[in-house]
């Protein structure tokens, strides 16, 4: 039986507010964190639930990670432990991307600001390697495990098939492997699947439509205001209707939505210049909380550009519109659906299913990693179509020797001497700057 201790509400502050402010790193990194501060050091969950809980947010819309730290405040304190949780993952990062926002807006050409860019992107891309490993460590167990995982990086980085179809793809293959195993192929493989019995927590027989009507109403009823109020600036209600739509199709994460947003931000909306995304994704990768949080930046620069306000106050508004609109869902997704996701723990072949999915969204991430490493470290990327294939080719004259310098000796700090991240960020930074100042 699963065993989960019950924190104090200070205690809770206490450790979602450091995971809010720690998270860095993207979802490789913030699940790692939550991994080691809520299993591995407190044992606030065990194991088994709690990657049952991510493989439930690995199928959702919206950032997988802030969802996760929903589904375990609810599991320790109930719908007020996850709102709580849910918050304080994000509002760290909130306040730190609105207050770069505004910076970029303000002084984004000043060489000082071009440097701390430059030196926390080198350094993250490190963070980014080590949170990795230590998913990868935990998720892949298997030779299934570690086959779904190659499978799953050779299909979205080479064939570019969309996530949602790798996510079913897995599952299926996870499903399919718990039923042979249960037929006696490979009676070890499932009674490792076999979790155990569920544990029924309070709360779990709430009425989900009630839960429903309460959080769609929170989500939606801001939604309809802005739409129909005469008077207010349609910059507003254009954003709340946009931001609401982009949460509903982020499958796979912050990377799988931001073309999208990048062409509808620059092109239809006019809310973007070109190159302002790319600044953004900088940015958002530097702060803590979800890399989704890059939609407050084209929610500010958009507001703080087409409202008709002043600059900082159109800013100030656009931001908050977009933070709602992105993270509203969230709630709604986990407050519904984890009860009964809690009830099919023991369903073998779902909990097979699920725990495929987690090995292939390890080859998801491992794509992501390589992304930002060939973005970070070299100036033109190209891409290759080899057959079905499509595979990225760096200009090597391009390489940064000077972020991948930074990347490097982030990569030794981290992995090797285990030192503090905020002290691995400061040096980087300190080096960005340098890098910049000299050039």
């Amino acid at each position: 039986m699963s065993l989960i201790s019950s924190p104090s509400w200070s205690e809770m502050f206490r450790v979602f507010g450091r995971i809010g402010l720690l998270s860095f790193g993207g979802p490789a990194g913030q699940i790692a964190l939550m991994h080691r501060e809520l299993v591995e050091e407190r044992n606030w969950l065990d194991e088994p639930r709690f990657l049952h809980a991510l493989n439930f947010c690995m199928l959702l819309p919206g950032p997988e990670a802030m969802q996760l730290a929903t589904y375990a405040g609810w599991l320790l304190r109930g719908v007020r432990g996850g709102l709580l949780a849910g918050l304080l993952f994000i509002l760290p990062g909130f306040a730190v991307i609105m207050a770069l926002s505004a910076v970029y807006f303000r002084h984004g050409d000043l060489p000082v600001v071009a440097g701390v860019l430059f030196g926390l992107k080198a350094a993250v891309l490190a963070i980014v390697v080590e949170a990795l490993l230590r998913v990868s460590k935990r998720a892949l167990k298997t030779r299934l495990a570690w086959g779904l995982a190659v499978l799953a990086f050779v299909a979205i980085a080479f064939l570019k098939l969309p996530f949602p179809l790798i996510v079913l793809g897995a599952g299926l293959i996870g499903i399919l492997a718990s039923h042979s195993s249960m037929a006696g192929k490979d009676e070890a493989a499932a009674a490792a699947v076999d979790q155990g019995p569920a544990v029924m927590l309070p709360g779990l027989t709430g009425p989900t439509l009630r839960t429903v009507g309460i959080w769609g109403a929170v989500w939606l009823a801001p939604l309809a205001l802005l739409l129909a109020v005469p008077g207010l600036p349609q910059t507003f209600a254009a954003m709340a209707e946009f931001f609401s739509k982009a949460a509903i199709v982020t499958f796979g994460g912050a990377y799988a939505v931001l073309a999208y947003v990048g062409q509808q931000a620059v092109e239809v909306h006019g809310w973007l210049v070109p190159g302002d995304m790319l600044a953004g994704l900088g940015l958002a990768e530097t702060t803590p909380g979800p890399l989704i949080l890059v939609l407050v930046f084209v929610g500010f620069l958009g507001g703080a550009r087409e409202a008709g306000l002043d600059p900082m106050t159109g800013g100030l508004i656009g931001g908050s519109i977009a933070l709602f609109f992105t993270f509203a869902p969230c709630f709604l997704w986990i407050f519904a659906g984890a009860p009964h996701i809690e009830r099919l723990r023991s369903v073998r072949w779902l909990s097979a299913g699920l725990s495929a999915i987690t090995a292939a969204v390890v080859g998801v991430i491992s794509n992501l990693a390589v992304w930002f490493a060939l973005h970070v470290l070299f100036g033109s990327v190209g891409a290759r179509v080899v057959g079905p294939l499509t595979l990225p080719v760096p200009a090597l004259a391009t390489l940064d020797v000077a972020a991948l310098a930074i990347a490097l000796g982030a990569g030794v700090a981290l992995l090797r001497f285990h030192l503090n991240l905020f002290v691995v960020l400061g040096a980087a930074t300190l080096a960005g700057v340098a890098v910049i100042m000299v050039a």
